[in-house]
């Protein structure tokens, strides 16, 4: 029992360290296009949160807020497999879940793929697109183009 409470304890730390592995946390600013909406182009300006559990795999969680009337908010949670083309270029595909009020509410689903620019070590440059099946009846699935920045520490 003990042994094994043992292993338990330093698989953790092992866990724990890794988290503060440089590089591994990263935020910045966004901004979204909204097309295909059926309202015409709605443009959004929000932030994002980015966790790399691996050199490969990385999560995204963001926050938008559409500048439409009758659109409040847009949350977001994305996962990102990395290719890492060069130094600075990295080709990613994503999938994610999200919830939204581009008129009324509704929950979704994203497939799309991005890439991100390394400009120095700790600043890069991403651009995605994403199509999204929704839920709602009275709008058309969008196509979302975004374009942000990332501060990575």
């Amino acid at each position: 029992m003990k042994k094994t409470l043992l292993a338990i304890l330093i698989l953790f730390s092992a866990f724990y360290a890794s988290a503060q592995d440089r590089g591994s946390w990263g935020i910045g600013p966004k901004i979204n296009l909204y097309t295909h909406t059926g309202r015409g182009a709605v443009f959004g300006i929000g932030g994002y949160f980015r966790y790399s559990l691996t050199d490969a795999l990385r999560l995204e969680t963001g926050i938008v807020i559409p500048c439409k009337s009758e659109c409040s908010v847009d949350i977001g949670c994305d996962a990102h497999y990395l290719f890492h083309i060069t130094e600075q270029w990295s080709l990613f595909p994503t999938v994610g879940v999200n919830v939204n009020d581009l008129g009324k509410w509704s929950c979704g689903f994203d497939v799309g793929g991005g890439c991100d620019y390394r400009i120095t070590r700790r600043w890069s440059t991403s651009l995605m697109f994403k199509y999204r099946f929704q839920t709602a009846m009275f709008a058309r699935n969008p196509i979302l183009i975004s374009l942000g920045g990332t501060f990575t520490f």
